[in-house]
C-alpha cells in the first residue's frame, strides 16, 4: 500500500538500484581491461559450443568442431599481453595473483595453451571419447586459473 502512495520513491530507488549495479569503465587510454575481457568473451562463445558436443547436447560435425578448436588455439594466445602492470584497475576481475605470482600465472596460461593444443589434436582425430576428454581438460584448465587468478 505504501508503495502505491510514493511511487516517485519507488523510481527513485530503481535507478539508484541499477546505478549501484553499473559495472566501472576501463578509462585506461590503451584498454587493456577491455581488450582481454572482449578475448575472454569470445573464448566462452567458441568453447561453449564444444561442451554441448562433449556432453551430447549438440550433434558432433567432425569438421565444424575442427574448425571451432582451430579458432580457440589462435584465441588461447591474445590475452595475455593485456595483463600489463598497470592494468590492474576496476573494472578488472583479476585477483593481484596475477602480478604477485607472475611465474604461476604464466604456468597457468602454459596450462591452457597445451589443453587447447590437445584439444586440436583430438579434434584431427574424430574420435569423439578423445574430444569430450580433450574438452573437460580445457574446460578444467579455465577453472583452475579462474580459482587461483579471477574474482
Amino acid at each position: 500500500m505504501l508503495i502505491l502512495k510514493f511511487p516517485s520513491l519507488v523510481a527513485i530507488a530503481a535507478v539508484l538500484a541499477l546505478t549501484a549495479c553499473k559495472e566501472a569503465i576501463d578509462t585506461h587510454p590503451a584498454q587493456p581491461v577491455t581488450k582481454r575481457r572482449a578475448i575472454f568473451k569470445e573464448f566462452t562463445r567458441t568453447l561453449e559450443p564444444m561442451g554441448m558436443v562433449a556432453r551430447d547436447r549438440k550433434g558432433y560435425d567432425p569438421r565444424e568442431f575442427h574448425i571451432s578448436a582451430l579458432a580457440l588455439e589462435k584465441l588461447a594466445m591474445q590475452p595475455w599481453g593485456y595483463f600489463t602492470p598497470d592494468s590492474n584497475y576496476p573494472p578488472t576481475k583479476a585477483k593481484p595473483a596475477v602480478w604477485m605470482q607472475p611465474l604461476e600465472f604464466k604456468q597457468a596460461q602454459e596450462n591452457y595453451q597445451a589443453a587447447v593444443s590437445h584439444l586440436v589434436k583430438a579434434a584431427e582425430g574424430g574420435n569423439i571419447d578423445i574430444v569430450r576428454t580433450a574438452v573437460n581438460d580445457v574446460q578444467y584448465s579455465c577453472k583452475t586459473c579462474h580459482n587461483q587468478f579471477r574474482n
